[in-house]
This record gives C-alpha cells, sequence and structure tokens, in this order.
C-alpha cells in the first residue's frame, strides 16, 4: 500500500510515467507502479499518497481524454493540478537477448506508443498487439520468455528487465513529448518539487460549460480576449451528462495580470466553472 510520503504513476517501473516523477520530484521521494489512470486519481483522493503523475497530452497523438474526464470526475474529491512535467518520447524495439530483427513476428505495446512509432511499424508486416504499459508489455516478454515478440517502450528498459535492443529511436518525429499533470489533494502538500525554469511562467487549467442560448461560447472566450489573456489550449469534452452537450478545457496564462478579472467575467456567463490549478509551466530542453 502506498504512503503518505508516496509519489504514484500508472505502469510499471521504466515506464514514461515513472520517469515524469522523477522529473518532478528527482529521486528522493517513494515511487509506486499501480495499474490504471484511475487508481492513481484514487491514491491522492484517499490519501494513501501524496501526490500522483499522469500523463494528460501527446505532442504527437493529442490529448490523453480519460485523464481529462477523471479530472472532470475527481474535482468534487479535492483533486487538483499542482505542476506539469513534459517528457521526450524515445522509443526502441526490445526482446530477449539473441533474437534476431528478421525473427520477430509480433510486437506489443500501449496504444498511444504505436500511435507514436506507426512509421517504423509499417514497415514490416508484424502482427500488433496492445498492452496497458508500454514497460508492462517488456516486462510480460521476459518473464514468459517470449521468443519471435517484441515490445515498444523506452530504452532504459532493456536494462531493468533483461532485453536487448533490436531498434532504438523508433518514434516519429525528432521533439515527440509527453505532458504530465502532477496531482495533488486541495490543500495538502505534496513532496518537493524541483524548481521550475525561472522564465517558465504560470498557466491556469480549468474547465467551463457555455449557456444554450446564442453566443454564449463567444461571450465565455471573450472575456479572455477583451483583456489579452493568451489561452495556450482550447478542447471541447462531451459532459458524459447529457447527449450532444460539451464542456471547454482551457489553459490561459495565469501569470497575465487580468487573468483573474477574465474569471471573474467567466463566471458571470458560463454555466459552470471549475478551476483545475494554477502552476507553473514545464521547463523545455
Amino acid at each position: 500500500m502506498p504512503g503518505t510520503s508516496t509519489v504514484v504513476f500508472q505502469g510499471e517501473p521504466g515506464a514514461f510515467s515513472e520517469e515524469a516523477v522523477i522529473r518532478a520530484f528527482g529521486e528522493a521521494p517513494e515511487r509506486t507502479a499501480v495499474p490504471t489512470w484511475r487508481a492513481v486519481f484514487d491514491a491522492v483522493a484517499d490519501g494513501s499518497a501524496s501526490a500522483g503523475v499522469v500523463a494528460i497530452e501527446s505532442s504527437l497523438a493529442g490529448s490523453i481524454r480519460e485523464t481529462y474526464d477523471l479530472l472532470d470526475e475527481f474535482f468534487d474529491r479535492g483533486i487538483r493540478i499542482v505542476g506539469e512535467v513534459t517528457v521526450p518520447v524515445r522509443l526502441a524495439l526490445l526482446a530477449l537477448p539473441g533474437q534476431a530483427l528478421e525473427s520477430i513476428d509480433r510486437v506489443y505495446s500501449h496504444a498511444q506508443a504505436l500511435v507514436q512509432a506507426d512509421g517504423f511499424l509499417r514497415s514490416r508486416d508484424w502482427e500488433i498487439l496492445t498492452s496497458y504499459n508500454t514497460a508492462g508489455a517488456a516486462r510480460v516478454i521476459a518473464e514468459r520468455r517470449e521468443g519471435r515478440a517484441a515490445a515498444i517502450a523506452s530504452p532504459r528498459v532493456a536494462e531493468l528487465y533483461g532485453l536487448e535492443i533490436l531498434a532504438d529511436d523508433i518514434q516519429s518525429g525528432e521533439d515527440n513529448r509527453t505532458r504530465f499533470a502532477i496531482l495533488a489533494r486541495e490543500g495538502a502538500t505534496p513532496p518537493a518539487m524541483t524548481a521550475p525554469a525561472p522564465d517558465a511562467g504560470r498557466q491556469t487549467t480549468l474547465v467551463f460549460a457555455v449557456r444554450n442560448v446564442p453566443g454564449s461560447l463567444h461571450r465565455c472566450l471573450g472575456a479572455f480576449a477583451a483583456r489579452g489573456v493568451n489561452l495556450s489550449r482550447l478542447e471541447s469534452r462531451p459532459t458524459r451528462k447529457a447527449r450532444w452537450e460539451y464542456v471547454f478545457w482551457v489553459d490561459a496564462d495565469a501569470a497575465d495580470p487580468d487573468c483573474a478579472a477574465a474569471l471573474d467575467v467567466l463566471r458571470a456567463e458560463a454555466e459552470m466553472v471549475r478551476i483545475l490549478g494554477s502552476y507553473p509551466r514545464a521547463a523545455e530542453d
């Protein structure tokens, strides 16, 4: 069971989520892997962990929609975003020692990683099989001693599970990154995080629902535009409460002195506004 000084992440040791924990907190906090994104939220919400790290966006594949739905669902249980970190995605094809690339006939990985390595995968006629986690796919191959099989995961996973790298840098694009949100209970003190870059700035993540009247969305967004507040992200998601109704997710420039005034105007216009957190932006390297 995770302890109160624990940071939880989804997956297995060696997963990109664990790398996000290390980037956000350093090596000091105890790190505990859990099988699902929901389990991360549950551990933070019930107090068995002091913080959690969840993937929220891929620069290549887009939003991690399950995370957005869980952020909305767990808002009333006090879960807030207190920070973010981005992790460069470097993918490798891993297999048991002695396997040759030409002998592989099936490849396992998480669905997001399979998308991110699509160009490489299309170069051969492999059977593609999804796994709940990149590092988990590698662990299963190692434990089963499964020949003719390979996993797509971080190169550092090879050493953890006694595998060999058959092909490296198989991800699409040179600037592939995953953005992770750092979660904590409202009012709680998570473990000390590494200091952000001094010029990284701050952002506020929020979700709002418009009134069902003409021009409501225009007026909601105008609350920011009229005050010159930059929105770095805007995305609609189904409410999951009624058919064809949507909420809007926003990342706004919290460092702008007029951001608070824009939020006041938004609250007066919107049907619902929830502030998920105001926190330092991730430093890009």
